[in-house]
């Protein structure tokens, strides 16, 4: 049975870099075998997570029901001011309605994670991505896809560097093989990073201490 891999990203701006980047990704895990599907940011149009809140919008339960099946996941967001993006964020952040799962948030989902900047550095964000999967109990895999000065690389939604495309392509099928090996019970999260002890989710109790 071919695995699910679920790509999130993309930004509020009608022309989005980092979603078209996502988009090139998702067709390597597809050509992987694996079965896809696309949040895109801007479609979602959530409102800002309020803890606790009752009002949870049918988009966040429909993302978060699908995070929760998938075996793995592409992330893809714009670098702001060093960071990712804040609609990227609040997305992330309706995760935690998965909080109470069996097993929880991520727990053990492979993540492959790509950014897109306007300048000459990308990796801020990459590194940001990458403490949230651990947060959510996740494992991000070891080849990342920063690309800077992003407007060079994509017009109108396409990619114009052959390079940059065969990288998101290996990205998407790199996610896709070890969301295999998770799901065939090759690799566990014990075997996955014995010595690395994964950093815990706040609970919503904490989050409400937080405000």
């Amino acid at each position: 049975m071919p695995v699910t891999i679920a790509a999130l990203g993309g930004s509020l701006a009608q022309q989005s870099t980092s979603l078209a980047a996502l988009r090139v990704a998702l067709e390597g895990a597809s050509e992987a075998g694996a079965r896809t599907e696309l949040f895109d940011i801007r479609e979602l149009d959530l409102p800002m997570y309020v803890p606790d809140s009752s009002d949870v919008p049918t988009a966040a339960r429909r993302l978060c029901e699908s995070v929760y099946a998938c075996d793995g996941m592409l992330w893809s967001s714009p670098l702001y001011h060093g960071t990712i993006s804040g609609s990227f964020k609040n997305a992330l952040d309706w995760l935690q309605l998965l909080g109470d799962r069996q097993p929880a948030y991520l727990t053990d989902k492979v993540v492959g994670l790509i950014s897109t900047a306007g300048g000459t550095q990308g990796l801020q964000a990459v590194n940001t991505m990458e403490f949230i999967v651990r947060a959510l109990r996740g494992w991000a895999v070891p080849l990342v896809i920063p690309i800077p000065q992003a407007w060079r690389v994509f017009q109108q939604g396409h990619v114009l560097n052959d390079g940059i495309a065969g990288q998101l392509r290996t990205l998407g099928g790199e996610v896709a093989r070890a969301a295999e090996h998770f799901a065939a019970g090759r690799i566990t999260s014990l075997d996955a990073g014995r010595a690395e002890a994964a950093l815990q989710p706040v609970s919503d109790v904490e989050v409400r201490r937080a405000q």
